[in-house]
């Protein structure tokens, strides 16, 4: 399981303390806005700086956001918030999170608070969701557009039993990458529901979030065209991650992940990396066959730098992905430099 707090005592961080929070704001997706936004304005909170950013292309003026999680120096899966993000999401009109366990503390805040405001899930939208192979088994079988509510329940049981987890959107699922935001495909329908959402709490400005939706799909569109040219060149080359952020890129790219996955399992989950693994890893590494070597700028212990250490002897060049969006960038323009990175070091 990856490193996650259990849920925080939040309501014991005291409510005169956040009170006096409640005039604080500034703004950005990555300076932590505050929720109390003017009325005329939708006030977003979301889990970490991408999904503000997202949220900031599709609502343009008509929204404030939050970013709990902003910094580069914050590891979103051990993140622990403050008084300050529990008034956030106390005030706010419209929630964003990850889901699939990343941002546990989101789900926390939430019950602490008692909000009642809608709930957007990114990991809803992609296609290796549990829930979503399900409900398309279920449409497969059923055939039909109104499925029975019986053979409904039992495809979600069947789902369940061959993930051998509860497919909770706020809980981890093993064997499922919850870093959904580096698949653009996924981004694009997430910024759709997005504007849907929008749209269903300032009416009047329907067209206005369309628009930047569609807009926002051509640029993933973009994206998508960047990484075929790299499935062209060089389909099937090997990479090896230390901790799996990047896997639905370089999947999208044609890529082969060679890593072992106790090694990138481990560094997730802030362990130790079994020797005989470190081993296996390093004879990879030397055996010539690697193209890239990608490293999370978030994540990592003393066997990630000795991988590291081992790609520059063996002269394999090293990428660092982040979890959180750098500053000065959009969803769009990171995972742009991201893919020129990817193509790059796969050139040289």
């Amino acid at each position: 399981m990856p490193r996650m707090n259990s849920a925080l005592p939040l309501l014991a961080l005291g409510l005169t303390g956040a009170l006096t929070l409640a005039g604080c704001a500034s703004a950005g997706p990555g300076a932590g806005v505050d929720a109390a936004a003017s009325d005329d304005r939708i006030s977003v909170v979301a889990s970490t700086s991408v999904y503000a950013q997202i949220v900031e292309e599709i609502g343009g003026e008509f929204v404030d956001t939050t970013a709990i999680v902003s910094s580069a120096s914050q590891d979103p899966h051990s993140f622990e918030p403050s008084a300050r993000d529990q008034l956030s999401v106390e005030r706010a009109d419209l929630i964003v999170e990850n889901g699939g366990g990343y941002d546990a503390f989101v789900d926390a805040l939430i019950e602490a608070s008692e909000s009642a405001a809608p709930v957007i899930t990114a990991v809803e939208f992609s296609h290796g969701w549990p829930e979503n192979e399900g409900h398309e088994a279920e449409s497969q079988d059923a055939g039909e557009e109104h499925a029975d509510e019986e053979a409904h329940a039992d495809e979600e049981a069947h789902a369940e039993d061959e993930a051998g987890h509860d497919h909770d959107d706020h809980g981890h699922v093993e064997g499922f990458n919850e870093h959904v935001w580096y698949d653009p495909h996924t981004m694009e329908h997430f910024a759709e529901e997005i504007a849907h959402e929008l749209s269903e709490l300032l009416p009047a400005e329907a067209a206005t979030f369309e628009a930047n939706a569609t807009a926002f799909a051509a640029g993933v569109a973009e994206l998508e065209a960047g990484l075929a040219e790299i499935d062209t060149a060089h389909a099937g080359a090997e990479v090896f991650v230390t901790e799996p952020v990047a896997l639905y890129l370089t999947a999208g790219a044609g890529l082969v992940n060679v890593t072992p996955d106790a090694f990138s399992e481990a560094v997730e989950e802030g362990q130790d990396v079994a020797p005989a693994t470190l081993l296996e890893s390093l004879k990879l590494l030397r055996s010539g066959t690697v193209r890239t070597v990608i490293a999370n700028t978030q994540t990592g212990g003393a066997e990630t730098t000795e991988v590291l250490s081992e790609a520059e002897a063996q002269s394999i060049p090293v990428i660092e992905f982040a979890e959180t969006l750098p500053d000065g960038q959009t969803y769009l323009s990171w995972m742009q430099a991201n893919i020129d990175a990817l193509a790059g070091a796969l050139q040289e």
